[in-house]
């Protein structure tokens, strides 16, 4: 039985390797571009499959695996991020005598609300007047803002915002250094479309030059002139559209949630009247209050399921600050490397410049990636893990993230980290195949023509395995 067995499980090899060649010899998308496969088994790690496996590809947004379980296996699954207020200077007739502090350690889900919460404290104190400044202390991290190979086209959107230790976010998706802009169109063909800034703020500027248009398909064009926080809106939307939201990064996220904690403090019935600032909390100031963000396990969701660029460097950062004592991307892709490799990874195989994989210069083989996906699942925190990979097919946002519009037939089937950038696409993971084998896997796709046309090259690819093995 055992020998049959083992006939049975090479044939179905061969099989697998016979339509998966078929595939990537015969696909057009794939004409002079280079396809990286790795399929492993989930119970021992052995390669059943593998194509240029070996070959350092860009591996997009496939690198947030490697930060991922990196700053699990450092921080730790109940790790949160906490963001300090102190005073300096004396409470008397309702008046702070001194500066008021905000001291930011890199949590990325500081929202508008939860400015108003501060606010709230500092009222039941007996504040209603600080003569002072309100200064905002980022030192935690260094004062580098943009990782080594960020491109100026991506500053002007939200994964590719600004990377502070005092951020603030639009929404519960928490996409930091960012505010959401939904347009809409007018009630008339000509009117110019409707604009809305989350969270309201004075902060940003726009110049809407869109207008509405009697038909036709949403033609927009987003700006933000370069160091500075006016967003120009061009183009066209049509009249019957349903809207249209983008998320753009500010300039200088320090003062954004600076001008943010005024904004709450003055509802809230707290007039400033000093200047917002930057600057170090002194020995001397008293800690008034404090708050710390969702643990990283709960984090890892929208980090993973919504590929989130921002919570990538501030990870990297952040393993940095905590190992070395510095939070800069060189430190922190020091402790990065030092942590996959106790996992097993390869590293002398691989060149890498970021945490989030939006560098071009990234360079990692599929066989790397699918042998960290083996390694992990030995580790305490690889529930948390899992639990943060998209799910195929799940409309859900916070469920099937990035792939809750694909796969929808193999629902459930697939869990699996996807990855996009200019003429690249990636998706490596876990599956189950229709005969209910699990398996690890590693599609990654470079020199592409045109990316979008990948993720259906890869749906084919998944297909395959699932119906095949």
């Amino acid at each position: 039985m055992e020998t049959f067995g083992f006939i049975d499980e090479q044939m179905n090899r061969e099989f697998l390797e016979k339509k998966l060649n078929i595939l990537i010899e015969s696909c057009a998308d794939l004409q002079g571009a280079i396809a990286g496969i790795s399929i492993r088994s989930i119970e021992d790690g052995n390669i059943i499959y593998q194509h240029h496996g070996a070959i350092r590809l860009r591996p997009a947004s496939n690198m947030k695996l490697f930060t991922a379980a990196a700053a699990l296996n450092v921080l730790g699954e109940d790790y949160t991020f906490p963001t300090e207020i102190y005073s300096t200077g004396l409470i008397q007739n309702h008046s702070l005598f001194g500066d008021l502090f905000l001291k930011g350690k890199g949590d990325p889900t500081l929202l508008k609300a939860d400015f108003d919460k501060i606010a709230e404290k500092l009222k039941t104190l007996g504040i209603q007047q600080i003569e002072g400044n309100l200064i905002g202390d980022d030192s935690w991290y260094d004062d580098v803002r943009y990782s080594q190979d960020l491109t100026w086209t991506d500053e002007t959107f939200y994964y590719g915002a600004q990377i502070s230790a005092i951020t603030a976010s639009p929404t519960s998706d928490f996409d930091a250094g960012a505010v959401e802009i939904t347009l809409t169109p007018g009630s008339k063909a000509g009117d110019l479309v409707q604009v809305e800034v989350t969270p309201k703020t004075d902060y940003v500027q726009t110049l809407n030059q869109a207008i509405t248009a009697e038909s036709g398909e949403e033609e927009i064009i987003f700006e933000r002139i370069h160091a500075q926080n006016t967003i120009l809106v061009k183009g066209a939307l049509p009249i019957h559209s349903e809207g249209l939201k983008e998320w753009i990064a500010v300039w200088d996220p320090t003062r954004f949630a600076l001008t943010l904690f005024k904004q709450s403090l003055e509802e809230h019935g707290i007039q400033l009247s000093g200047e917002l600032e930057s600057g170090i909390v002194p020995d001397s100031a008293e800690l008034v209050c404090s708050r710390r963000s969702i643990p990283l396990s709960q984090l890892l969701i929208p980090f993973m399921k919504l590929s989130n660029n921002t919570h990538a460097e501030i990870f990297i950062k952040e393993m940095g600050k905590m190992v070395t004592g510095v939070g800069s991307w060189e430190n922190g892709l020091e402790v990065l490397t030092e942590e996959i490799k106790k996992l097993g990874v390869n590293t002398d195989t691989m060149v890498i410049r970021d945490g989030s994989g939006i560098s071009h210069v990234n360079l990692i083989s599929a066989n790397e990636i699918s042998k960290l996906l083996f390694a992990i699942q030995k580790e305490k925190w690889f529930p948390a893990y899992l639990h943060s990979l998209p799910v195929a097919g799940d409309g859900e946002k916070m469920v099937g993230g990035t792939l809750r519009n694909r796969m929808a037939h193999l629902r459930g089937m697939i869990k699996a980290k996807t990855g996009s950038i200019s003429t690249v696409s990636t998706l490596s993971g876990y599956l189950m195949t229709k005969s209910g084998r699990a398996l690890i896997f590693s599609i990654m796709l470079n020199n592409l023509l045109d990316d979008e046309k990948g993720k259906e090259v890869e749906d084919q690819m998944v297909d395959l395995i699932v119906n095949s093995y």
